[in-house]
């Protein structure tokens, strides 16, 4: 018997309409339950909850901005790796930014997992289509690429400590290949923005560190790894694993990281636990490194600030006089990782005696005033160096910068609050925010009087690049 062709179509819109919503989203299946961690539910439950019960759990200053966590077995790394997710217990975090390398498959740029979700033993993991696609640029080198996830541990590691951890979350999950600068330049901006604009987000950087030396060595060459991140230097990261000084897997992930917990304000990094594969084996004679870290927003605190602002004075007068400069034994995380400053000398009546410092974090805080002292009493062009006579008059001052953020309309800029940088070609100039309400200058002269330091014309700044960044001034 055929059925008329009117009824067959009202049967298939009815057995269209009662399938389950949602039954064709893609799930991506667990590639390493079995070898890297339990594949039995109630086994990973409790493997999972037992690392996390002999985690330590100390005090930390500072808002958390992103996690380091290793990425290997957990009979080797699990232990170490809870102590960076015991931090998130009872937290409000609904995103999380995995972010992690390529083991298996070799590709140029980035690769984003932008649909469906993830499974493990412990159930599924929803993707946050919306941020992940936000991140997709295939012009720079960044696409949705399932291929290098299909066996990737790294990020598939972390994925159960998230599930113990958290409550009701979401994932974005990204693989760096090989780095470009392409792809540097659009994920680092495009994933600024998206983090900055959700304060319940955090950012997972997964690597383990250097891979069988003796322990003797390996802990040599991982030291040098962790205290760039604590610094958070992509610079000296790129150093060592260039050099061969220190190995991470994740290390260009976690320079693209730094990048953008750098944007995002953050200040230091914190180790919470470092151990080796022998630990675990007994095998002291090639080993793994593993670190867990977390990178925090840690406030200027008032001693720290007299601290800085009397270094730069004892600096200054060791300069002037001859003396040795000082050599303080810093223990602060804050003042060893790197940061921006700038020293300023005035005379008694208010005037500019000097001014000189560093408007990116190449050096740590500490050593940026100290060096920024010395240059601002005798290396700025403007003025002859201080002498002796002079000292007893000054009045100094310390301002510590935040990172450079661009700038999308001049009327964001908020006189007193901002501070503006301006390069065009091989010219630039920089404004400390203070410097527009101390000279009474409205919007039209503070950026006119930059274009002029700049070397350009007043109106040299509309076809420039504009920054702008805030300031604590340390008096």
């Amino acid at each position: 018997m055929r059925w008329p062709i009117c009824l067959r179509l009202l049967i298939l819109i009815h057995f269209i309409a009662i399938l389950p919503v949602g039954c064709m989203a893609e799930v991506k299946e667990p590639a390493v339950a079995g070898q890297f961690y339990p594949a039995g539910e109630d086994t990973l439950r409790r493997n999972v909850d037992g690392y996390l019960a002999r985690a330590g759990n100390s005090a930390v200053e500072g808002k958390l901005v992103a996690i380091v966590s290793p990425h290997a077995g957990y009979e080797y790394s699990g232990g170490v790796a809870a102590w960076a997710y015991k931090r998130l217990a009872g937290s409000n975090i609904r995103t999380v930014v995995i972010i992690g390398p390529s083991h298996h498959v070799a590709f140029e740029g980035v690769a984003v997992y932008a649909e469906g979700s993830m499974r493990t033993p412990l159930g599924n993991i929803r993707i946050n289509e919306a941020a992940a696609r936000s991140l997709l640029d295939e012009k720079s080198g960044i696409a949705f690429n399932r291929a290098p996830f299909a066996r990737e541990h790294s990020l598939e590691v972390q994925l159960p400590f998230l599930q113990r951890t958290l409550k009701e979350f979401s994932i974005v999950p990204i693989l760096v290949g090989t780095p470009t600068r392409e792809s540097f330049l659009s994920l680092t901006e495009s994933l600024t923005r998206l983090l900055r604009t959700d304060d319940r987000a955090l950012l997972v950087i997964s690597s383990d560190l250097s891979h069988y030396h003796d322990a003797a060595t390996a802990g040599t060459m991982d030291r040098k790894v962790i205290e760039a991140l604590e610094r958070l230097s992509p610079v000296r990261m790129e150093q060592l694993l260039a050099s061969g000084e220190g190995e991470m897997c994740g290390g260009y992930p976690a320079i693209y990281a730094m990048a953008v917990t750098r944007n995002l304000g953050a200040t230091n990094g914190i180790l919470y636990r470092y151990a080796d594969s022998g630990d675990v084996t007994g095998d002291k004679g090639s080993v793994v490194g593993y670190a867990a870290m977390g990178i925090y927003k840690t406030p200027l605190s008032a001693a720290r600030k007299a601290q800085l602002l009397a270094l730069a004075k004892e600096t200054l007068h060791a300069q002037v006089m001859g003396t040795k400069l000082p050599d303080p034994d810093v223990n602060d995380s804050l003042l060893k990782a790197d940061g921006a400053s700038f020293v300023t000398i005035n005379d008694r009546n208010g005037r500019l005696r000097g001014c000189i410092g560093n408007i990116m974090p190449v050096m740590p805080l500490y050593r940026s005033v100290i060096t920024n002292a010395v240059s601002a009493g005798s290396r700025d062009p403007r003025f002859a160096p201080v002498t002796a006579a002079e000292l007893p008059d000054l009045r100094v001052e310390v301002t510590i910068l935040s990172p450079l953020e661009p700038l999308r309309d001049i009327k964001e800029i908020r006189i007193g609050t901002h501070g503006l940088y301006l390069e065009k070609g091989p010219n630039s100039g920089v404004f400390l925010p203070q410097v527009a309400i101390e000279q009474g200058w409205d919007l039209p002269t503070y950026l006119a009087e930059l274009a002029r330091k700049a070397g350009l014309p007043p109106d040299g700044w509309r076809d420039g690049k504009l920054y702008t960044f805030t300031a604590e001034i340390i008096k």
